[in-house]
Parts: C-alpha cells; sequence; structure tokens
C-alpha cells in the first residue's frame, strides 16, 4: 500500500473520530471560513497538495517562480524598507514630519498628497476648498517641493509618493529639486504609484480618460528607463482594491490584470519589455486572516513570473520578479477601542513580513479617527522594528514555506485568481473589463456580503460588533489648522508675480503641443516645472488636449 493511500486511511479514521466527539464537543461553528469568506477545513495534509510540482510550484528562493522570494537570502541580507506614509497640511510641517521620522528609523518616506494635488488643482481653485492640507500635503509647485525636502538629502533616502494622474508632474518636480541639490537622476531611488486603472474602479482621483492616461504612464517607463534608471516607475496597486471590499484572490487578480494592461501599452508603444519590466513594482494590502495573507503573496509572486515569462516572453529574470510594498489595512481600522488597532497592525505587518514584502508601511492606530499623532506614528514604526529584531520572523527566508494549509492556500489563491484573468481577457482585458464594470461589480458583491457578515454577527470585529464598552470622546487628535488654505493661496500668488512668466507661458505652450503630437510628455512638463509652472496650470493643459473622464453611472 502506497503512502498516500495509508494517509487517506489514517485521515479517514481520523474524521470518524472527530464525528463521534463533536456529539459531545461541538465546534464553534458549523462553517470556518477565511478572511475573504473561503471555506477553512478542519485538517490539511500532504493530499492536500497532490498533484502539485515542488520545482514547478515552488523552487527556491530567489529562483523563478520566486513563489518563495524574490531574493534568494531575504531579509537575512538587510531588513524590508520601513516606511511611513506621512504628509499634511502644508510642505514645511510635512517636512518638520519627515525629519522627525528619519530621526526614529525609518529607512523611507512615503508621501501623502492631499486631494486637490492628487486630482491636479492648485490650492487656489474654487474646488480646492476645504480640502488644502487635509489627508495629505498640499504640493502647487516646485517651490512647495523645494521646502518639502529641504535639509532631506535625495540620494540618500527612496522616496515614494501616492500620486497617480499628476505623477508626471511630481516626478519631474522631485528630479528637479535633486538637481537643485546636486543630485544626478540616475541617483535617486523611489517609487511613484502612477497606477491609473485602479483609480477608475476603486479610488477616483484620476483626471484624463484611459488613453492618455495610459499614454502618459508609458512615457514614465520610456523616460525613466533611459533616465532615472533605478527609479520604480509604477506600483501596481491592489491595496486600494481590498480597501474597496475585494477578496484576497481578487486583490491579486485585479491588480494582476491591470499590470498586464500596462505591459501590453508600453510594447505597444515600442517599447522592449525588458527595458521596463525590472522597474515595475506593486502595492499590496494586508489584512488580519494572517495565513490567507501570506498566501497571498506568495499566489502574486507566481502567477506575474509566468505572466511576464510566458505571455510577454521576458528574457530578463529581473523582469519576472513582483517586488511589493505592503501597507497594513485601513479599512480594518476601527474608530472604537483605538488601541486595538495596534494589535491588528502588528498581525498584518506579520503576515507582510512572512510573506516577503520588499517595503511595509504601518498604519497608526488612530487613522480611522484623524491623521495620526507623533506618539501613534512612533507605536506604529516600533511595531516593524520589534518584528525585525525580536520576533525572529526575519531569521529564514519563507517560513511558512511547507505548511500543509498555507501551501493549499497559495493554490486556491493562484487558482482563483487565474479564472478572474481569464475572464477578464475574455472581455478584452483590464481596460475593457473596467469599462463594461466587471471588476467595479465583483468588488462590490464582495463587500457586501462582509458588511452583511459583520452586521447579522457572524463575522466579528472586536469592540465593533462584540465586547463593547462605553468610551468617551477622543482626545489629542491632530488637526489640520484650517488657516493651510489661506496660506497656500498667499504663497501663490506670490509665485506667479516673481517667477519668469513668460518663460512659464512658452513652456506651456510647448507641453500643449507635444500633448497634440506623439512625443514624450516627461521632457516637456520637466521644462515646465523648471520655470516654476504649478501643478494645476501643467494639469491644465493637458485637460484641455485630452479631457476628462466622466465615469459610467453604476448602481
Amino acid at each position: 500500500m502506497s503512502e498516500n493511500e495509508n494517509l487517506k486511511k489514517a485521515v479517514e479514521a481520523y474524521e470518524a473520530g472527530v464525528q463521534k466527539s463533536l456529539a459531545k464537543f461541538p465546534e464553534r461553528r458549523a462553517e470556518f471560513v477565511t478572511g475573504s469568506g473561503s471555506p477553512v477545513k478542519r485538517l490539511y495534509t500532504p493530499l492536500d497538495l497532490e498533484g502539485r510540482s515542488h520545482a514547478a510550484d515552488l523552487g527556491l528562493p530567489g529562483e523563478y517562480p520566486y513563489t518563495r522570494g524574490v531574493q534568494n537570502t531575504m531579509f537575512r541580507g538587510r531588513f524590508w524598507t520601513m516606511r511611513q506614509y506621512a504628509g499634511f497640511s502644508n510642505a514645511e510641517e510635512s517636512n518638520k514630519r519627515y525629519k522627525f521620522l528619519l530621526e526614529q528609523g525609518t529607512t523611507g518616506l512615503s508621501i501623502a498628497f492631499d486631494l486637490p494635488t492628487q486630482i491636479g488643482y492648485d490650492s487656489d481653485h474654487a474646488l480646492s476648498q476645504g480640502e488644502v492640507g487635509k489627508v495629505g500635503v498640499a504640493i502647487d509647485s516646485l517651490a512647495d517641493m523645494e521646502i518639502l525636502f529641504d535639509g532631506i538629502p535625495l540620494d540618500k533616502v527612496s522616496t515614494s509618493m501616492t500620486i497617480n494622474a499628476p505623477a508626471a508632474v511630481l516626478l519631474a518636480m522631485y528630479i528637479a529639486v535633486a538637481e537643485k541639490q546636486g543630485v544626478t537622476p540616475d541617483k535617486l531611488n523611489g517609487t511613484i504609484q502612477n497606477d491609473i486603472l485602479k483609480e477608475y474602479v476603486a479610488r477616483g482621483t484620476y483626471i484624463f480618460p484611459p488613453a492618455p492616461s495610459m499614454r502618459l504612464i508609458t512615457n514614465i517607463f520610456e523616460y525613466c528607463s533611459k533616465e532615472v534608471a533605478n527609479w520604480n516607475t509604477i506600483s501596481i496597486s491592489g491595496y486600494h482594491i481590498r480597501e474597496a471590499g475585494s477578496t484576497a484572490s481578487q486583490e491579486v487578480a485585479f491588480t494582476i490584470a491591470d499590470g498586464i494592461a500596462y505591459v501590453e501599452a508600453a510594447v505597444k508603444a515600442g517599447l522592449d519589455v525588458d527595458d521596463f519590466a525590472p522597474r515595475l513594482s506593486f502595492f499590496f494590502n494586508a489584512h488580519n486572516d494572517l495565513f490567507e495573507e501570506v498566501a497571498k503573496y506568495r499566489a502574486a509572486r507566481r502567477v506575474w513570473a509566468k505572466i511576464m515569462k510566458e505571455r510577454f516572453g521576458a528574457k530578463n529574470p529581473k523582469s519576472w520578479m513582483l517586488r511589493f510594498h505592503t501597507q497594513t489595512g485601513g479599512s480594518t481600522l476601527t474608530a472604537q477601542q483605538p488601541d486595538n488597532n495596534v494589535v491588528r497592525v502588528a498581525i498584518q505587518a506579520l503576515a507582510a513580513v512572512l510573506g516577503g514584502t520588499q517595503s511595509l508601511h504601518t498604519n497608526s492606530r488612530d487613522e480611522a479617527l484623524a491623521l495620526p499623532t507623533e506618539d501613534s506614528v512612533r507605536i506604529a514604526l516600533r511595531t516593524q522594528q520589534i518584528i525585525a529584531y525580536e520576533s525572529g520572523a526575519a531569521e529564514t527566508v519563507d517560513p511558512l514555506a511547507g505548511s500543509y494549509y498555507v501551501e493549499s492556500l497559495t493554490n486556491r489563491v493562484e487558482e482563483e485568481a487565474l479564472a478572474y484573468l481569464k475572464r477578464i481577457d475574455e472581455l478584452g482585458g483590464a481596460v475593457k473589463a473596467i469599462e463594461q464594470g466587471y471588476v467595479q461589480q465583483e468588488i462590490q458583491d464582495s463587500a457586501y456580503r462582509y458588511q452583511m457578515d459583520v452586521e447579522k454577527g457572524d463575522r466579528v470585529v472586536v469592540g465593533l460588533n462584540k465586547f463593547q464598552v462605553k468610551e468617551k470622546a477622543p482626545e489629542g487628535l491632530l488637526r489640520v489648522d484650517p488657516s493651510v488654505g489661506e496660506r497656500q493661496v498667499e504663497k501663490l500668488r506670490a509665485l506667479r508675480a516673481k517667477r519668469d512668466n513668460g518663460r512659464v507661458k512658452a513652456a506651456l505652450a510647448a507641453l500643449e503641443t507635444a500633448a497634440k503630437g506623439d512625443a514624450n510628455l516627461m521632457p516637456p512638463i520637466l521644462e515646465a516645472v523648471r520655470a516654476y509652472a504649478t501643478l494645476g496650470e501643467i494639469c491644465d493643459v493637458m485637460r484641455g488636449v485630452f479631457g476628462e473622464y466622466k465615469p459610467s453611472v453604476m448602481f
């Protein structure tokens, strides 16, 4: 009798014994599920991995298909980049916060921009009223960017910028600031999010329609491959897809579908896949189901590696690697008993580390209530440092590999993601699937199911629908001074009065001409930035040529 046959008999005997004991000792509930709602079996054994190949599915760390990690020694060489997403009020205040974070041991900056900046409006635009500096830092021109990074050497720090529709403009500002510091573009390290497709699906900070938006993205790919070679030109973001309510498998599938669309657009524009693919990066969420999240990251690496090698014919192994940043789940934080969020964030951060992340941001306990205070940010950063230096989680590569449960979950996430990718291909690709509302509907259905489970009590959220306590109103929250907007408007007036407006007008005219043709837009955008044209002025030129995106109404 084979080993598997013996195991099957043993499992059958085990289950028979369980059924007898259940009469006296029933389980807590009739069905157990993951954080995404998938069934969890009582027991996992090698039988759950039948038909899978170790070489094809796992390999070794640093080797195709990278299930076990993109580096062969992972965190034994160096820890992940410890980032804290920060930015509020104006450039002066945010600069102080960045210096504080660097003093506390942060190894990379992650810039939050306010809503007007994210959608390409200056602080004095009518639609900016009441929003300046609220959810991030207000950046109107190169002058603000110079203040933002004053005293921070850009050749020594890695900077991630959460910016999408106007990503080309903010990248140009960063390059121009570096020039003023005497730092050449080839010395710059960092990432722009630059993922417009997920904006149409899950977030909403878009400006232009899909076609010109994709042009801007491929222009950045091309420009950076020649001029800013160490820059990650896009962070293809599943984070916001998960925040909108997707499951883990949907997060992987829809993120990778967007990645496929960007690669296809770049190849169609005449770029060689191996010229830009090594600088693509990803951005994932970390939720509370520790094992499902670890499996998600492992599955995502495997799916992307196979797509890049087999579908796009990439030859460079770096083109096959899915490198990713993780942020703990903002939507999992509760305003009730906010100290509970410290524990949630610790579990989520541990999942990211066990899953092999390249960089990590840990949310602060008070973010369901307001922008985080310095004390809250310090605790969030210390969470990463304790995991790194005290938990042992970083001492070996892919420590949960070989767990029958984790490997089974990894296979399930992969299979479900591939099924979604097949359906998206049948619809004509990610852009068509988004235009038809398919992706949005799948996310909405998932979010609805989750919310119903919470409201019925089938899914427990500690402090929210169980273990509640009476709480007094929170104290000591960080509030942005309402006068920030007025001060930004004053700065804009002063800038427009003292700059060379003839140079600005010429630069904007050159950008308009380039936008009407097919030239790469990064050089004229950079020239406009150097002339101190404002973000709104530059985006308005492109609005005039490209138009603005108007979403279809969905119910």
